[in-house]
């Protein structure tokens, strides 16, 4: 299959989209299928792109698989708001139209594009239409949805309205859909998505590079912290929508608990404030964002786990830190209501406390941190969902099957019938 993707975010960023796109397109280029991808120089968490790209030229490279990948220019702001973000989006969209329109000729069986960015969207459906191919939409979040409802666009006007009219336009011209969560999936319906246009499509580990390590993490050393102090983590995006700002209250709640230590992780638009609201707590350690081949490492410095987030967003967003968590084999606490995604993602895994409620974390962080028991229950249980449920060859061979059925089933209109898998 010639498969045609668009992402803003992509290897070799470390978390996120960009990870797992880039795992997603690998592992298809090694199963056989010609991959080329459109995306940005990488630039996230940290926002700013990384030494040894530019933001304003178009560059073109070829990955050990075999993918080319072009990278397109794009303005990053320092300090993303609402209406930056808007440009810093709409800059990539116009940059990547060239591009994909240059593939045209190269006739692609499939275009896949990732929200977010949504602002992609109609680049794909263009490009899609020219080559005669179908186009797929992949909700890693619902970037319309999030974005008013974190205050980051202002909500119930002119403003709202014009986007989710432009948003269900663009839905409604794409020929399938997959998503990350169950409640995700539950959601597009409700946005005029068939049914028979959805796969379930969760993010994925792999069980053989991320494990419960039998002897202590050697980071714990590195920062001195004593065999006999409960560690809590919180590792991945230090971004505004994380609800991160519940950390150093934790922190301080806890300040007398000298058994416990916490350590923050990652890089982000929040790291600053982070950084200035702890730098006075002596149980905090704070590192960078860590390389691939120390990940295992950091995720095994954790006695527990933390995954704070805003209210509001967990029936939005489905974290991908979540994948790395389980498979370390540790318990997590998040902040997430009853019956949102996130809380059913954690039943039997760790805690669910209300979003914002920084007593019910402290208690929880408690009863885990005096409970080994418990902490081992959970985790060996989270261990054990990661290796049955989100084993990454599992996960992407169905995936690769959801794509083969759709051209085994009805013809797609458009779709050339020597089109090929």
């Amino acid at each position: 299959m010639r498969l045609l993707f668009l992402g803003l975010n992509y290897a070799p960023e470390l978390t996120g989209i960009g990870k797992y796109s880039g795992e997603m397109m690998e592992w298809l280029a090694t199963r056989g299928h010609d991959i080329r991808v459109i995306t940005a120089p990488p630039y996230y968490p940290a926002w700013r792109v990384s030494e040894g790209y530019s933001s304003w030229k178009y560059s073109k490279e070829v990955s050990a698989a075999g993918i080319e990948i072009y990278r397109c220019p794009l303005w990053v702001p320092q300090r993303p708001t609402g209406i930056k973000r808007i440009f810093h989006l709409s800059s990539f969209a116009l940059s990547s139209l060239p591009l994909m329109l240059a593939q045209v000729a190269w006739r692609p069986d499939l275009v896949l594009t990732v929200e977010p960015a949504f602002a992609c969207a109609p680049v794909a459906l263009v490009t899609a239409r020219l080559c005669g191919a179908p186009a797929w939409l992949h909700i890693q979040d619902f970037e319309v949805d999030t974005a008013f409802d974190l205050g980051l666009l202002p909500a119930g006007g002119a403003v709202q309205r014009f986007a989710e009219t432009c948003e269900r336009f663009l839905r409604q011209r794409f020929s399938q859909f997959s998503t990350i969560s169950q409640k995700m999936m539950e959601r597009l319906p409700e946005k005029g998505v068939e049914a028979s246009q959805t796969v379930f499509f969760p993010n994925w580990v792999n069980p053989e590079e991320i494990y419960p390590r039998v002897d202590p993490s050697p980071l714990r050393e590195q920062l001195g912290i004593g065999p006999d102090q409960i560690v809590l983590l919180y590792s991945g995006n230090l971004g505004m929508k994380q609800g991160l700002e519940i950390l150093p209250r934790l922190a301080r709640r806890l300040g007398t608990r000298r058994d416990l230590h916490f350590v923050f992780c990652g890089d982000g638009a929040y790291r600053h404030q982070l950084n200035e609201a702890v730098q006075d707590c002596k149980n905090v350690s704070m590192l960078p964002l860590q390389p691939p081949d120390r990940l295992n490492d950091l995720l095994n410095i954790a006695d527990i786990h933390l995954l704070p987030q805003k209210a509001g967003t967990a029936n939005l967003v489905m974290p991908s830190k979540l994948t790395g968590m389980f498979a370390s084999g540790r318990p997590i606490i998040a902040t997430a209501a009853p019956n949102t995604q996130i809380a059913d993602a954690v039943q039997g895994r760790g805690i669910a406390v209300p979003p914002g409620d920084v007593d019910a974390l402290a208690q929880s962080a408690i009863l885990l941190a005096e409970n080994c028991a418990l902490r081992q229950r959970l985790g060996g249980a989270a261990r054990v969902f990661a290796e049955q449920e989100l084993a990454r060859d599992l996960v992407l061979l169905q995936f690769e099957g959801a794509i083969e059925g759709m051209f085994a089933s009805t013809p797609v209109p458009g779709v050339p019938e020597n089109s090929a898998l």
